[in-house]
């Protein structure tokens, strides 16, 4: 009976151990689907099929191009939902928009910023993603790992007051 019991517990130590060897990129918010059927957020409704006039003037695939049958699916979207799809098209910096852009990239711009942050983030969600019994019972492990790096909107607002810095949508001081 003894020689049952110490093959079940070397057998539960063998496999807590490995589960902790996993070399996988670390999900820090442990969201599960609670149904297993379709999104039906992820459904788009488009257009009705066509028929081409030739099927051998049809041009070849582009892979994240335009669909033929669907070809402005977000300026459809924004029409019906009483938008201007017109605004979809402009690209660039807007014009009330310089001086912040100008004021941000004072002391350069990275082109390859996005990528480094991403690298930063995978390293950091690594070095926090949780003891191992979080891991094994799924213990959503994210507001732990990033509390020191949240904003306290009310002691940065009591800080901006004491800077003098005028706050006009923030709520009014209290005086008592």
């Amino acid at each position: 009976m003894r020689d049952i019991t110490v093959k079940t517990l070397a057998l539960f130590a063998m496999v807590l151990t490995l589960s902790a060897c996993g070399d996988k990129e670390p999900q820090l918010m442990n969201l599960k689907a609670t149904q297993s059927g379709p999104d039906e957020f992820s459904i788009l409704p488009t257009k009705p099929l066509q028929e081409p006039e030739s099927y051998k003037a049809l041009p070849a695939p582009t892979p994240g191009g335009a669909n033929r049958s669907d070809v402005t699916p977000m300026k459809d979207a924004v029409a019906a939902l009483g938008g201007r799809p017109d605004r979809l098209d402009r690209t660039g910096i807007r014009s009330g928009e310089a001086g912040v852009v100008n004021y941000a990239s004072r002391h350069g711009v990275s082109g390859s910023i996005r990528n480094q942050l991403a690298a930063e983030d995978l390293e950091w969600r690594r070095d926090n993603k949780g003891r191992l019994l979080e891991r094994l019972f799924n213990v959503n492990v994210y507001y732990r790992a990033y509390t020191n790096m949240h904003l306290d909107q009310n002691h940065e607002l009591e800080r901006l007051r004491r800077l003098g810095v005028w706050t006009p949508s923030a709520p009014p001081q209290v005086v008592n």
